[in-house]
């Protein structure tokens, strides 16, 4: 009879499960529309760079700028700074959460061993049926059990699914701390090697503020020049060298910066001025014709489209508390009061089931609350995507009008440059001929240092632009082989 009826409860599970085995609770998830893949405004247009028709950036996107220093630093911090190693932990955490609900879909298997030792009362109704006797002895017993939940409508499995999806943002949480890490110290190199220019700049200036100043003392000292000539002579000599240390100082407070993001004491000394700090790079070359839809690989977009995955199949698991559950248990196992008959097959004792069926009748509206709560999860994540595809596009334009305009303006430096350079020549030739004052020659030589020192600035600021352009554009990362696996396949293989 217990037979007949444990084989019709199993005919009607396998029934349900044919019925239902399809059916999941929830939505599958749909990714948000991306941008249209069109150009963007500030974009250099086809024939400004020739030779550059590839709208992609390398992974280690800092190679485009052929510096052999740069290069190293990046290597140096991408492998020793500790907020990489924290962000590689939380990813390693991130997996591992995964695993933990994929355990779920499988069934639970345990073993068991215990000895005890007993008595009973001999006074209670028990004892007095026996007798007015006790029992007493030991009990040796070793088994095993089993759990599972029978996922009918996939509330498991959407469970997972929101699991997998964290362990993506996660990843991408990990690739956006490399790409702000990579970004900040290439800012901060370029920055430190345009502040090198510079002090190269300022110490040939306070050289010949030296000279000037000899040769004013020298003019003085022969009748041909007054005080007030040498006087301004030593002020311009002064200034050059109060700009040199104020320059100096900027300078130390970078290479600090640096040695803390490559992962090392601000005290090192990781980089030395170039045999020819006054020239600077040029930036590399903004591909032509850059697609809008780069912005997929971004780390925070990826992210946030993770997380929206997540949400989604949250409320799959929200909706899953409305239907009914159900879960198998059973266990398996040897009992005795003698350890010599613990392994005789009478002493052998087994259970199957319950197949136990929960459904929620009545729950002050709890389960409803919770799947509101999960929808507008969703929707706010939905809301925070838009916003952060808007900065996307933004920091995109605000960086590529920053490269047009910044070569715009290096061009007109540079005529500036040469006008100073000429008016500095004559100014000096005519004082030194005795046709017009040193006033003459210290405002030459204020505009011509002002136009070396801007100009120098102005290409800092394209490499830095371009630093930009790599950085809004999401540089190039890309997901790991193993997460890749898991957006198509829905399942993170343990590591």
């Amino acid at each position: 009879m217990l037979n007949s009826a444990l084989k019709r409860l199993t005919l009607a599970v396998s029934v349900t499960l044919a019925v239902t085995g399809c059916a999941t609770v929830g939505t599958d998830f749909k990714a948000p529309a991306n941008v249209a893949d069109a150009s963007f405004r500030h974009v250099p247009q086809a024939g400004a760079n020739a030779g550059t028709n590839e709208a992609h950036l390398p992974a280690q996107w800092w190679t485009v700028f052929n510096d052999t220093t740069l290069n190293h630093l990046e290597e140096t911090a991408l492998r020793d700074n500790p907020s990489v190693k924290a962000a590689a932990q939380r990813l390693v955490q991130a997996l591992e959460q995964a695993g933990v609900a994929r355990a779920n879909e499988q069934p639970q298997l345990s073993v068991n061993a215990g000895i005890s030792n007993s008595r009973t009362s001999a006074e209670t109704s028990q004892g007095l049926a026996l007798g007015h006797r006790s029992i007493k002895g030991n009990n040796y017993s070793v088994g095993s059990s089993f759990s599972y939940e029978v996922d009918l409508l996939g509330r498991v499995r959407r469970l997972v699914e929101a699991s997998d999806a964290q362990a993506l943002a996660a990843e991408a949480d990990r690739d956006g701390v490399l790409l702000v890490l990579s970004s900040q110290l290439a800012t901060t190199y370029w920055q430190l090697r345009g502040l090198d220019a510079e002090i190269a700049i300022l110490k040939g200036a306070l050289d010949t503020r030296r000279e000037s100043e000899e040769l004013v003392t020298a003019r003085f000292d022969a009748g041909l020049s007054n005080e007030l000539d040498v006087s301004r002579a030593r002020i311009e000599r002064a200034n050059a060298q109060a700009d040199l240390h104020e320059v100096q100082r900027q300078r130390n407070l970078l290479e600090h910066s640096l040695a803390t993001l490559v992962g090392a004491s601000p005290s090192a000394m990781l980089t030395a001025a170039n045999a020819d700090a006054t020239v600077l790079p040029q930036p590399p070359a903004i591909p032509v014709g850059l697609p809008a839809s780069l912005l997929a690989q971004r780390p925070d977009l990826a992210g946030s489209v993770a997380t929206l995955r997540a949400n989604n199949a949250q409320i799959g698991v929200a909706e899953g508390a409305f239907y009914p559950s159900f879960s198998l248990t059973g266990n398996f196992g040897f009992a005795s009061e003698s350890l010599s008959n613990l392994a005789k097959g009478d002493a052998r004792q087994f259970s199957v089931g319950p197949l136990a069926l929960s459904l929620p009748i009545f729950d002050g509206g709890r389960n409803k609350a919770n799947l509101a709560i999960a929808k507008a999860r969703y929707e706010e994540a939905v809301a925070n995507h838009q916003t952060k595809l808007l900065t996307a596009l933004r920091e995109v334009e605000d960086a590529l009008s920053d490269v047009q305009q910044r070569q715009l303006q290096g061009d007109a430096q540079k005529a500036s440059q040469v006008a100073a350079a000429r008016g500095y020549l004559v100014a000096r030739a005519r004082y030194e001929r005795g046709v017009s004052t040193y006033l003459d020659v210290t405002d030459a030589q204020r505009s011509a240092l002002a136009a070396d020192r801007a100009a120098v600035q102005i290409n800092t600021q394209r490499l830095l632009a371009a630093v930009a352009v790599a950085r809004s554009l999401g540089a190039g990362w890309q997901p790991s082989a193993q997460l890749s696996q898991v957006a198509q396949n829905g399942a993170i293989k343990a590591q």
